[in-house]
């Protein structure tokens, strides 16, 4: 097989891989980074579920636009992030991605403790309960590629 073909079987390959994962199993998923020569790196997903009721759902969106959006914006090694809502569930699934593990778990915890206080407060706010997290956190794990 020429060059090219090589690469074009496996940027396919990858792009087919990443929607099976997503298409078939709800807690699966990878991050594909497209480089300038067309191939791709693989790169570690955050993956964050909350509970987030049907009632909910705008103010969630609202914390999170004001409070992580912009700060991960910033953080070196964030490739970018999905907001995703199960209504029959009611629960919010964040799938977060980095361009290492590296860059990710370096970041300061007194950091991410200080953008979580405003998303509660942004949270709050919008919900108008007093007091804790009116979106908690169910399950936070990290996802990367299998091979």
């Amino acid at each position: 097989m020429t060059t090219q073909l090589l690469a074009l079987l496996r940027r396919v390959l990858a792009l087919l891989l990443i929607v099976g994962m997503l298409a078939g199993h709800g807690d699966v998923a990878i991050a594909a980074v497209e480089q300038p020569n067309g191939e791709y790196d693989v790169a570690v997903v955050e993956h964050l579920r909350v509970k987030v009721p049907a009632a909910g759902r705008q103010a969630w969106l609202e914390a999170e636009r004001g409070s992580w959006e912009p700060w991960l914006a910033q953080q070196p090694g964030f490739l970018g992030r999905e907001l995703l809502w199960d209504g029959e569930r009611e629960e919010g699934t964040l799938l977060i991605r980095w361009a290492s593990r590296a860059q990710w778990k370096q970041i300061p915890e007194a950091e991410i403790e200080a953008v979580q206080e405003r998303f509660e407060q942004l949270a709050r706010r919008a919900t108008g309960e007093n007091q804790g997290n009116p979106f908690p956190l169910l399950f936070e794990g990290e996802l990367q590629p299998a091979a």
